[in-house]
């Protein structure tokens, strides 16, 4: 059996959750690889709406193991929090959710280094969502981080506070007043109870060394599909850089997040919007700032499920698109919010960009510091609602034109367009 693979192929915020939701009563286990709880992947059935911030989205269905991996960072407090608002709604995860051993867990002092390297770049700032991931990721790579099974060990105290110390001498080095700072609503002091607090719940939940887990579940010929966070775009290596997460989005973190080799990775799902958001700073070559771009902001409830914040809004890039199809070997694609676009009478896509006097299909390197201007090629808009839709046979001809547009440049299947935010919302197409 191969691993297959679900990830984002813009500036995250695509629909992922939705997608996984739907295609995971297809497998076995369901597997985040990378990325913490600044994502934000919403589900909606049955007239509720639910937003997974750590726990990968497979957990709505009872058959289905959901693993949390290695390559994702924990905050505890975040993860217990989702733990008690599913079993709010009657949703019991504990029997079916393993994590990763070699996770790393987001401290408290996390965030506050976080908080303070954010307001230190001023105008310059990335746009973070303030929940320690940087931090975090930063601290893994120099062989400082605190990971959830060094939780268990007699000396974590201790690692812990040598940590807590370094992190406030960083804080208090850039000026930073945390005695002042409420993370969450809550002062420091009362955030680092209740974490520690809530670390000693994870601790009792089902916690495995995930590389053996999954290979495990591989060589038993159990389905897996493996759940990316963020998008490409935002790739530490390919991505916006330095507008970017600290994470590989990619389909290649799937090997390091998890544990599997190259070899054992099979279909590649890319799911990309009809048009673009973005949140944060960054470039962002085909937004809008007109009342277009406000339009789709509402059509599309465009605001972060993480932060609130709202998001950026612009017409579909596909040179973008299709270096994000590239770096990830994309095998299917799937559409989404199409219905974001039915009261558009013109859609416009860019084709190309013009760069230094000449007119370029590929993202230059210093691609987050030149203005790159668009090249736009204009289709007829459907201008009708799609949200009943289910057949492909009652697409607009105007909504097929757009798709296969799309496709012609990629060179890759739209196979499911997506049509509203309930999982049933869809319409599956036989290409």
């Amino acid at each position: 059996m191969k691993i297959d693979v679900l990830l984002g192929l813009q500036w995250g915020d695509e629909g992922k959750g939705k997608i996984v939701d739907v295609l995971s009563p297809k497998y076995d286990v369901v597997a985040r690889f990378q990325g913490g709880p600044n994502a934000g992947h919403t589900i909606e059935f049955d007239g509720k709406k639910f937003v997974l911030h750590t726990i990968p989205s497979g957990v709505f269905n009872p058959g289905c193991l959901n693993l949390i991996g290695n390559g994702v960072i924990i905050d505890p407090l975040i993860l217990q929090s989702e733990i008690k608002k599913l079993n709010h709604s009657g949703i019991d995860i504990t029997k079916n959710l393993f994590i990763s051993r070699k996770a790393h867990l987001i401290l408290p002092t996390h965030r506050l280094v976080d908080a303070a390297q954010e307001a230190a770049k001023g105008a310059e700032k990335i746009g973070s969502t303030l929940k320690g991931i940087g931090p975090t990721y930063t601290d893994k790579s120099a062989r400082n981080g605190i990971r959830i099974g060094d939780s268990c060990l007699d000396d974590f105290q201790k690692r812990y506070q040598t940590q807590r110390e370094r992190h406030l001498k960083l804080v208090s080095s850039l000026g930073f007043d945390y005695t002042d700072y409420a993370i969450d609503g809550r002062d420091f002091a009362a955030y680092e109870t209740e974490w520690f607090e809530a670390l000693e719940g994870i601790k009792k939940l089902q916690l495995v060394d995930s590389e053996y887990f999954i290979n495990e579940q591989l060589v038993a010929g159990k389905r897996i599909l493996a759940e990316g966070a963020q998008g490409t775009l935002l790739d530490v290596d390919f991505g916006s850089y330095p507008f970017v997460t600290s994470s590989n989005t990619t389909a290649a973190g799937v090997c390091s997040g998890l544990g599997v080799a190259p070899g054992a990775i099979g279909k590649v799902y890319g799911i990309f919007k009809a048009y673009c958001t973005r949140v944060g700073s960054g470039p962002f070559t085909t937004e809008l700032f007109d009342q277009e771009g406000e339009l789709m902001r509402k059509q599309g409830n465009e605001f972060g499920s993480t932060t609130g914040r709202p998001r950026r809004c612009g017409w579909l890039d596909l040179p973008a698109l299709r270096y994000a199809v590239m770096l990830n070997g994309v095998s299917e694609l799937i559409m989404m919010k199409a219905d974001v676009m039915d009261t558009f009478k013109t859609i416009k896509v860019a084709t190309a960009y013009r760069y230094k006097g000449e007119e370029i299909t590929h993202l230059p390197f210093d691609a987050s510091t030149q203005n790159l201007e668009p090249v736009f090629h204009e289709l007829k808009g459907w201008n009708t609602s799609i949200e009943q839709i289910r057949a492909e046979e009652d697409m607009p001809a105007a909504l097929i034109d757009y798709i296969s547009f799309i496709e012609d440049y990629v060179q890759v299947p739209v196979r499911i367009v997506s049509t509203g935010p309930d999982r049933i919302q869809l319409i599956n197409r036989s290409v």
